[in-house]
């Protein structure tokens, strides 16, 4: 078997379904699969099987993973060139804060719209992996505009003055592309793997990504930490940003060119009738029977029998819905039950999700403002405050080179948060049997609350280094304990509506990812709001360190009250 095979004794087996003219009944399951009492227990072969996804081997869920790698790497190459980039071509600091705010506006505002589009895209290649597509190119082109911009802008204006102009709008719309485009393509990445994947490789999958978006950014902050301007690259490109482009562009080209072809997606059928030539199965026997978060219609469905049998709806394995996309109407056989999303009708199903999914994202809303108060300003506060260098000084001062130096140690401490994030993930799995997700939620958010508290007490070189860590455990926290929560959520409530004898409310898994996501640019918008005006009253960035510290344990309060726990 290689690496990439099929675990084929994995693969469900179809369900025994009554011979032709035979009488079938009008209840959810063959009589042939009621009448065992591991029934629910050890098959969900009877009524879920023929559309449950197989097992997928190690090998795919790496390649599927690949693409976070990718993605962090580039992340980490903005977060460290971002602020020497857009000041080299003449950004006024009073427009700095500007840059960060319209990337996660447009994020909070569109996320949940574009995911939901993605769950009806007819696309032969899937639902998800078009979206990705679009959105990786969107990526590249972003960072290309970032990093070579100026480069582009000098070789083609000549007026000085409008040189310097252009420069400032193709470096800033490079800079919000590339935050819009990599902020939107977490949502279908998650929705891809949670469609292609069983339970069980969900989870799997996920400790997968968090692994390599912490190795994708200590890479990334170690090629952006090295000086490439007298190397021989350095010569041969033209420039330091050149060589650093071309390390992102090529991670990036060849690791979602190897995610786009992991796993084989299903796309979303036209026309059910005309593609599934096959005999009735017990899928048809399925109804709906209510609307419940994220249904936006309710069509009747008719009576089963042997006349009138409604033909199935491709299965969505979504984060909160697994069981949800299977009914359509017998009076309206080739039409999709279910409209699509405008904002206002996903807004409407964000605010009546359930309670349980509701306290998620505010907990996930309380992580999300604390890593970013801390992470954001990170570098600033080891020059600042634990180097005691003066950024306003002279650059030819001792002052402004101590600054400089506390920088660059302060990207070695976010290149070991990296590394730590990336070795948390795997320690994961060991601590899930003994403390549960909720146990591992509350860890994260506890350990990165009283690590920033130690860091703002102590702040010295080896102790702020050492400290460090707890980013690592953090970020790992937040990219995978709410989806792997969502997840078992809905696995109860699936089970729950089989022994009711109900399929539950139809919704699609693009809406149910990016509801956690827009947390993020929600978190990204205060933070770029509200933690720059605390800086200037306290008259220092140690508050960052505080605020961070602050919210998270904010975190832990909520997460004990508020989050339900889960077997």
């Amino acid at each position: 078997m290689t690496l990439l095979s099929e675990d084929q004794s994995a693969r469900p087996q179809p369900c025994r379904l009554p011979e032709p003219g035979k009488h079938i009944s009008t209840s959810l399951y063959p009589t042939d699969c009621i009448g065992s009492k591991e029934y629910y227990m050890e098959s969900e072969e009877c009524v879920f099987g023929a559309v449950e996804p197989p097992r997928r081997s190690r090998g795919r869920l790496i390649l599927h993973s690949m693409v976070m790698f990718g993605r962090e790497f580039c992340y980490a190459v903005e977060a460290a060139f971002v602020t020497p980039v857009l000041l080299s071509v003449g950004l006024p600091r009073s427009l700095y804060s500007l840059v960060w705010l319209i990337s996660p506006i447009l994020g909070f505002l569109l996320q949940p719209i574009i995911g939901s589009a993605s769950d009806y895209c007819r696309s032969p290649w899937g639902r998800r992996r078009p979206y990705i597509l679009v959105l990786g190119i969107l990526m590249l082109i972003g960072i290309t505009l970032f990093l070579n911009g100026d480069a582009v802008v000098s070789a083609i204006v000549s007026n000085r003055s409008l040189k310097s102009t252009w420069a400032i709008v193709v470096v800033m719309f490079g800079v919000v592309l590339f935050d819009f485009a990599a902020d939107f393509i977490d949502g279908p990445i998650k929705a891809y793997l949670f469609d292609v994947c069983s339970h069980r490789d969900k989870e799997r999958g996920l400790h997968y990504h968090a692994l390599l978006t912490g190795l994708g950014g200590a890479c990334g902050y170690l090629v952006g930490a090295m000086d490439w301007g007298h190397s021989i690259l350095g010569q041969l490109l033209g420039s330091e940003y050149q060589v650093i482009y071309f390390f992102s562009a090529l991670t990036w080209g060849i690791f979602l060119t190897m995610h786009l072809f992991s796993i084989p997606e299903q796309p979303l059928s036209k026309d059910p009738h005309a593609s599934d030539p096959s005999p009735p199965n017990v899928l048809r026997l399925l109804g709906s029977h209510s609307n419940g978060y994220g249904a936006l219609a309710k069509e009747p469905v008719s009576n089963v029998g042997p006349a009138s049998i409604p033909d199935p709806r491709p299965r969505s394995f979504s984060a909160l819905g697994e069981a949800n996309s299977v009914t359509s109407s017998a009076k309206q056989p080739n039409k999709e039950a279910q409209k699509r999303m405008t904002f206002r009708s996903m807004m409407k199903a964000i605010i009546n999700m359930p309670n349980h999914y509701r306290y998620l994202c505010v907990s996930h809303l309380l992580g999300w403002t604390a890593f970013l108060c801390n992470m954001l300003f990170f570098t600033d506060f080891m020059g600042q405050i634990v180097y005691n260098g003066n950024p306003y000084a002279d650059h030819n001062s001792t002052a402004y080179t101590t600054y400089e130096r506390g920088v660059e140690v302060g990207c070695w401490g976010l290149c070991i948060n990296a590394a730590s994030s990336a070795l948390y993930s795997y320690v994961q799995r060991f601590l899930l049997p003994y403390i549960g997700l909720k146990g591992l939620y509350f860890v994260g958010y506890f350990v990165f609350g009283m690590g920033t508290s130690l860091i703002g007490l102590f702040p010295n070189i080896i102790a702020t280094l050492i400290l460090c860590t707890v980013f690592g455990v953090m970020s790992s926290t937040l990219y995978t304990i709410p989806y792997n929560l969502i997840a078992e959520y809905q696995r109860k409530e699936e089970e729950l509506l089989k022994l009711r004898g109900s399929i539950g409310s139809q919704r699609g898994c693009g809406v149910d990812c990016a509801a956690l996501t827009c947390m993020v640019q929600l978190a990204q918008i205060i933070v770029g709001l509200g933690l720059g005006t605390l800086v200037y009253m306290a008259g220092s960035v140690i508050v960052v360190v505080i605020s961070a510290s602050t919210m998270s344990l904010f975190g832990c309060i909520f997460i004990t009250l508020f989050i339900r726990n889960v077997d």
